[in-house]
């Protein structure tokens, strides 16, 4: 028995996740009627389109500033979209304001993992091949893999978990974004100034 796609489904969906009215009934249909099935479904296909507009050309975009409640940390961020009609929705907005957001209360170092030094890089596997010694060469080789991953993880802006939904990177929230938008996003760079630092 087939599950009956209504209305009022269908605008749920598109209240949570911001697609298309179509593309909310066709993940719909495919979850059998199931929202959070049907939203993950979006999320994903988000993602893979995401992928697709990966390598086109970012030349618009915002300055976006956040200064945390007392002025002991603030944050200036250039995110950067196809085009100036983008830059100017709510959506882009609100997605350089939670990035400043996330940067005020996750201090990352780095935007991107590319950015973090080979010495720095080799500093981090030596100190994870220290700390697993004594066991096999291949586990030693995963431990070092996972501990540089953790590394990332801290201190890379896109590998960092969203901390509104700690189940979400800053890559995936920003790829579910160019889904929704379907352009292009790039943060090119950030700073983030703290009294005292």
């Amino acid at each position: 028995m087939s599950t009956v796609i209504n209305a009022n489904m269908v605008s749920e969906l598109r209240k949570k996740t911001g697609a298309g009215l179509m593309d909310c009934k066709k993940a719909l249909v495919e979850s059998g009627g199931e929202l959070e099935a049907a939203a993950t479904i979006l999320r994903k296909k988000g993602i893979a389109s995401a992928d697709k507009k990966a390598g086109r050309s970012t030349q618009e975009g915002l300055i976006e500033t956040y200064i945390h409640v007392g002025g002991k940390v603030g944050v200036m961020i250039e995110i950067n979209c196809e085009t100036d009609f983008v830059a100017k929705t709510d959506d882009f907005k609100s997605l350089a304001r939670d990035i400043c957001l996330h940067i005020a209360a996750s201090s990352p170092q780095y935007v991107r993992r590319e950015e973090v030094a080979e010495e720095v890089l080799q500093s981090e596997r030596e100190i994870a091949a220290a700390q697993a010694e004594g066991k096999p060469a291949h586990a030693i080789e995963k431990i070092v893999e996972g501990k540089l991953e953790k590394y990332y993880a801290g201190v890379c802006l896109l590998d960092q978990p969203f901390v509104k939904n700690p189940d979400q990177s800053i890559n995936e929230l920003i790829k579910e974004t160019v889904g929704k938008l379907g352009e292009n996003i790039v943060v090119s760079r950030f700073a983030r100034f703290q009294i005292g630092e």
